[in-house]
């Protein structure tokens, strides 16, 4: 992989990461977060969405006026949202009424567009489509993260609901921490999305912070060191 594939990917995963940096599409993700399985389908019908119209408007961004480009971004974005839609309705049904209204909200994520117009509109084909599938795969993952961790200290249990997404063989998939855990119902609610959204964005930091610091010790002890004449 090249430089300039592994500097699109890093930034969709980490880097740029839409939920822990720039802080687009959070409605649906502090709305749907409260189980790890919700958090993964969400996450990847809007990955299918952001690499799809991705794909699109890198293929016609040199036939499309800048006068008209953004309704006509939403027109390819609101086009595959639906595909996606009818998709999960047909064969993920359950999960589709569990989720309910945020699969067509995908269409409003600031992600998605936002990547439309700053990236995929600038850059060819191949291109658009690896950072489609980073952003989205690390928007996923923030959202899978955030949703184990808010199922396991609510409710005590991990892959709630698996046969939701993986059939009926994956019922059995329901991990209990304890048949007695009362459970904390402040991680279910609203606010335990916020807190729980806030620990992740503050260790990401944390990690970053230290990260760098190691980075520049490095460069500091490998430095030739000066000689006077």
């Amino acid at each position: 992989m090249s430089d300039g594939y592994r500097r699109i990917v890093v930034d969709g995963l980490w880097t740029n990461n839409q939920a822990l940096v720039a802080l687009l599409g959070l409605c649906p993700l502090l709305a749907v977060s409260n189980t790890l399985i919700n958090g993964l389908g969400l996450g990847l019908a809007t990955t299918a969405v952001l690499a799809l119209s991705n794909v699109s408007v890198s293929i016609i961004r040199n036939w499309v006026r800048p006068e008209i480009r953004l309704p006509v971004f939403v027109l390819i974005i609101a086009s595959f949202v639906t595909t996606v839609e009818l998709v999960m309705n047909a064969y993920f049904h359950g999960l589709y009424k569990v989720l309910g209204i945020f699969i067509p909200l995908i269409v409003t994520n600031c992600a998605i567009i936002g990547r439309a117009e700053a990236f995929a509109s600038r850059n060819a084909v191949p291109r658009a489509l690896v950072d489609g599938l980073s952003i989205g795969i690390g928007f996923t993952l923030a959202l899978v993260v955030l949703g184990g961790s808010r199922e396991l200290i609510g409710q005590g249990t991990l892959f709630d609901g698996a046969h939701l997404m993986f059939g009926e063989f994956a019922r059995d998939w329901r991990w209990t921490i304890d048949d007695e855990y009362p459970g904390i119902l402040l991680a279910v609610l609203p606010p335990g999305a916020f807190m729980g959204l806030g620990m992740m964005i503050a260790l990401k930091n944390i990690i970053d912070k230290r990260f760098g610091q190691r980075k520049a010790a490095v460069v500091t002890t490998t430095e030739p060191v000066a000689t006077s004449s």
